[in-house]
């Protein structure tokens, strides 16, 4: 094989240059993914509005605002377990200083790290850290707040003028492919659109199973304001790996300092343990595995290095966007190696070796039924040679 150092070169340029783009534009970029995934998902429910007879802008309009309306309702929906979490907060506060003092004179006790060292001394250093802190995390926490604001307003003005230019924009990247291969490049943006809305809908259906069911166990456990940390540790999952820790160490982290006993902690960590044990072998795969069809290793990389370049929301972002590239990776011929690397057909193709076993299994069973029959006709034979003696 004739290895050419022009075309390699090329293609780490265009790969550098990509990153660099996906950085440096990551403030546009951002918002404009999140709201192409929203006009995928509003997509059926805009084109329902113009089969009433309306117009495009007012069923864009509507279609968003229908979403507006569910995400207010749902912060509505918990904001009071919010205030009265937000008014436990500083005696949340001292329970985790207590508690981390504890824990720190307890090792300090068997290791002898620092000598002389005293609970109430400890307390106060932790807290004048905190007091000092504070300020640096106040304007930071004003700088998340603002800067996710102004993404979540760019996702909604994305969201509603792609749903309104959708034909124009579909058209124009149709134009730039041969006109003999347009109808091929239509299916294929299809199939992008339908992975994208599968996965979004499926993602919303496993956050609701996943919300109810970890607020019903900590409501059984008797953990206060169960459904605010159950649907906030379902919200996390979506961040895979990391989110569903996050997620359950917020409430075994509450339930530690609330409670006196262990129990309730071991409760909720063995709740959290099920919940997701459950969701990863049997719902996750039947809900939305089945619309990324993407091996583990890939979804790994893309994690990783959504991580990398766009923080928590190209962890979210970089999975299905690796899905959508396999699948126009699979309509261009020096493309479809790319799409054999990040698509699970080798592991189905591994897998097949179990259905081979399973059909010559079958295909026993299916002789039990022929050789008891067989004994019946040959004992039934015996029989009759008896009576004609």
């Amino acid at each position: 094989m004739n290895l050419s150092f022009q075309k390699l070169f090329y293609a780490l340029a265009t790969v550098f240059a990509l990153f660099a783009i996906l950085i440096l534009a990551k403030s546009i970029l951002i918002p404009l993914g999140f709201a192409l995934f929203m006009s995928f998902i509003l997509f059926p429910l805009t084109k329902r509005f113009e089969s009433w007879g309306m117009n495009k802008i007012f069923a864009a309009f509507l279609s968003v605002l229908t979403v507006i309306l569910i995400i207010g309702g749902g912060i509505s929906l918990f904001s009071t377990q919010l205030i009265e979490l937000s008014k436990e907060l500083s005696d949340f506060q001292d329970r985790i200083i207590r508690a981390f003092a504890d824990v720190t004179l307890y090792i300090n006790k068997n290791v002898n790290i620092i000598s002389d060292l005293g609970k109430n001394e400890l307390s106060d250093k932790i807290k004048d850290w905190l007091n000092e802190s504070k300020g640096s995390l106040v304007s930071k926490t004003f700088t998340t707040t603002t800067t996710f604001l102004a993404g979540l307003f760019g996702t909604i003005i994305f969201t509603f003028l792609i749903l309104i230019y959708r034909h124009g924009l579909t058209q124009a990247l149709i134009s730039f492919s041969p006109e003999d291969k347009r109808e091929r490049v239509v299916k294929m943006f299809k199939s992008v659109q339908q992975v994208g809305q599968k996965y979004l809908s499926g993602m919303i259906l496993l956050i609701i199973i996943i919300g109810l069911a970890n607020s019903l166990g900590l409501w059984i456990i008797g953990i206060d304001n169960p459904f605010l940390f159950g649907f906030l540790a379902a919200v996390l999952s979506i961040v895979p790996y990391i989110g569903t820790a996050f997620g359950a160490i917020i409430p075994i982290l509450y339930a530690f300092v609330s409670y006196d006993s262990l129990w309730p902690v071991i409760a909720v960590a063995v709740l959290f343990w099920a919940v997701q044990l459950i969701s990863d072998n049997f719902l996750s795969p039947k809900i939305v595995g089945g619309s990324l069809h993407i091996n583990a290793i890939v979804a790994i990389l893309s994690l990783i290095i959504g991580a990398l370049v766009w923080g928590v929301a190209g962890m979210i972002l970089f999975l299905p966007f690796a899905a959508m590239l396999k699948v126009f990776c699979e309509e261009y011929e020096e493309l479809k190696p790319i799409a054999l690397l990040i698509g699970d057909q080798n592991y189905k193709e591994k897998n097949s070796g179990g259905k081979f076993i399973k059909s010559r299994f079958a295909r026993i069973q299916g002789w039990f039924p022929k050789f008891h029959s067989g004994i019946k006709k040959n004992s039934g034979a015996k029989h009759s040679d008896k009576s004609v003696k």
